[in-house]
């Protein structure tokens, strides 16, 4: 593994103790270079409320790596939490730093609903 990488793990894993303290369900993200996707996860960590990607059908016909289609994934990821029953979550950045496409799927979701 890249020491970029386990930097990453290491920032996540924190992150997710502090969230697991807390008892709230999370809003996880993972980015690759091509793609975003948004979980909500329960607060025991054993179900998934709610999930959305720009690798879903409907979203793959543009641009999918970049802030555009992460904005459309924090509205979809909104909705479809709501859907769900979920009005506050916790945001867990996976250890991504809180800019670009990351911060453009907070600031969708928080648009669309979601209270964090």
């Amino acid at each position: 593994m890249s020491v970029k990488r386990i930097a990453r793990l290491r920032r996540a894993k924190r992150a997710r103790a502090k969230i697991s303290e807390l008892r709230v369900n999370r809003l996880s993200v993972y980015r690759s270079p091509r793609h975003i996707y948004a979980q909500v996860i329960s607060a025991s960590g054993d179900q998934i409320l709610a999930s959305a990607s720009t690798v879903e059908k409907d979203l793959r016909g543009g641009a999918t790596g970049n802030v555009d289609a992460a904005s459309k994934i924090g509205t979809l990821i909104a909705e479809r939490a709501k859907a769900a029953g979920v009005e506050k979550v916790a945001f867990d950045r996976s250890g991504y730093a809180y800019h670009g496409r990351v911060k453009a799927l907070a600031d969708a979701a928080r648009a669309g609903g979601l209270d964090f």
